[in-house]
């Protein structure tokens, strides 16, 4: 600890070109006392496309979590972090007017409570509440929010228009007409958080590539004249943080180079690894520096657009996910979809054990998190869209939300009412979201 000194919390390191920003460290904490020594709260949105194998997923029973589902297994470790929520409802992805289809209605209304205008001549939805949240707060980080994605309809070639693919391949609505598409590209993610913002050509990046030195080395010297006013914990968690960037340098670096070797004329963005538990680890571990510098404190990710039919060869499952959603209780297609689901989670759940990993304060990232996961239908063959398949996942900060339990809302309880009171442990209050009712009870037992 730091004797006399102390480090302001908006401490970067700095270099050509680069600047990194910094984990909390516990030499921050007297220029925090002032205000306040707690950790902000991040809030967060992973969405899967296709439903569930409600099945497979839901748990036969209220209260303390004990066994979890088949689904849910991979994240058994971690069941005293999430909540299993019941009974949460999206009524405005219903068909009350039809338009974007049964997907994009799901996926248009899932952030915004409000039901994709019919038209086809333009889109409409309204606001999403990472965006309200995001406009009051934003000011506060680099960047207001983050909007994530691993794959884009119009490359994956199964998007009938571009009204369509506006709802199935967006969460994140800056207004009711405007989307705020996901970054896809590890590269261009890596460049915007840590580079000078300039977008590059894979062209221009095969030229740069050739002569490519590790971010870390423009900021060396910064780092050296750091570490020199930093206690032993503070070192070691300066260390394991350029550690998880220069992790990330080379997944991109591997990503790249595979790429290159499959067909260095696919028609997707350059430098997305092939492999898709790659993929979202790699995204994950940037938007997890990107928490835990306090780049910003919300964000979105599309876990492959809504109505994807993308293939996991992977789990030996050469069909379409979207097909094989509609297997009209076919045993052996109902298990694929349990795979797909359950493979899902696993890598969800690994990126939990990250973020509770992550020392900050008294606590972990992930106790000061809310990340909310799931899907905007329930059953992928019945198209429904009541008790919609969702976990929360974090404390909310200072124990906020008491986790461990799995809670059984009354049927028809709009999912709106969760993300209103989700804004308000954000510090931004409004009386109405969506097709609220209100707020949702028994999140904090206190």
């Amino acid at each position: 600890m730091i004797t006399g000194k102390s480090l302001a919390r908006r401490t970067f390191l700095r270099g050509i070109g680069t600047t990194i920003a910094l984990p909390f460290l516990d030499a921050m904490t007297p220029a925090m006392a002032a205000t306040t020594t707690k950790a902000p709260v991040r809030m967060g949105f992973v969405y899967v496309p296709n439903g569930m194998d409600v099945r497979n997923w839901n748990l036969d029973y209220e209260g303390k979590l004990g066994e979890l589902s088949r689904i849910m297994k991979p994240l058994e470790p971690f069941k005293e972090d999430v909540l299993v929520l019941g009974n949460l409802t999206h009524n405005n992805g219903r068909a009350l007017l039809d338009g974007p289809g049964d997907h994009g209605r799901c996926c248009g209304s899932y952030l915004t409570g409000m039901q994709p205008r019919k038209t086809m001549v333009d889109i409409k939805a309204g606001i999403s509440c990472d965006q309200i949240v995001a406009n009051q707060i934003g000011n506060k980080t680099r960047f207001p929010s983050l909007e994530l994605g691993l794959e884009d309809a119009r490359q994956a070639g199964d998007c009938d228009s571009g009204y369509s693919c506006a709802y199935t391949n967006n969460l994140a609505w800056r207004s009711e007409t405007q989307p705020l598409p996901p970054v896809l590209d590890p590269r261009a993610l890596f460049e915007r958080l840590f580079g000078n913002g300039i977008a590059l050509s894979p062209e221009a990046r095969a030229r740069q590539s050739k002569y490519r030195r590790s971010i870390l080395d423009f900021v060396t010297s910064d780092t050296k004249k750091l570490e020199i006013n930093l206690g032993p914990t503070d070192k070691r968690k300066l260390e394991e943080y350029l550690s998880s960037i220069r992790s990330i340098e080379r997944q991109l670096e591997k990503a790249e180079k595979d790429n290159a070797q499959i067909d260095p004329k696919m028609p997707k963005p350059y430098g997305v690894p092939a492999d898709f538990a790659e993929h979202f680890k790699l995204m994950t571990d940037m938007l997890t520096v990107a928490l835990q510098a306090d780049l910003t404190r919300v964000f979105t990710f599309l876990v492959t657009r809504e109505g994807t039919s993308r293939a996991y060869r992977e789990l030996e499952i050469p069909d379409g996910h979207h097909p094989l959603t509609h297997h009209q209780n076919k045993p052996e297609l109902m298990e694929k979809v349990s795979r797909i689901n359950t493979y899902h989670v696993k890598q969800f759940a690994g990126w939990i054990e990250k973020l509770k990993s992550i020392q900050e304060g008294d606590g972990t990232l992930l106790d000061n998190c809310m990340i909310v996961y799931g899907a905007g239908l329930t059953d992928g063959n019945k198209h429904n869209h009541e008790d919609l398949p969702t976990l929360l996942a974090g404390h909310g900060g200072n124990n906020y939300i008491k986790t461990g339990r799995r809670i059984n809302y009354r049927k028809e309880t709009p999912m709106s009412n969760l993300f209103l009171s989700m804004m308000d442990r954000m510090d931004v209050h409004g009386e109405h979201f969506g097709d609220s009712t209100g707020r949702l009870d028994g999140l904090n037992l206190s």
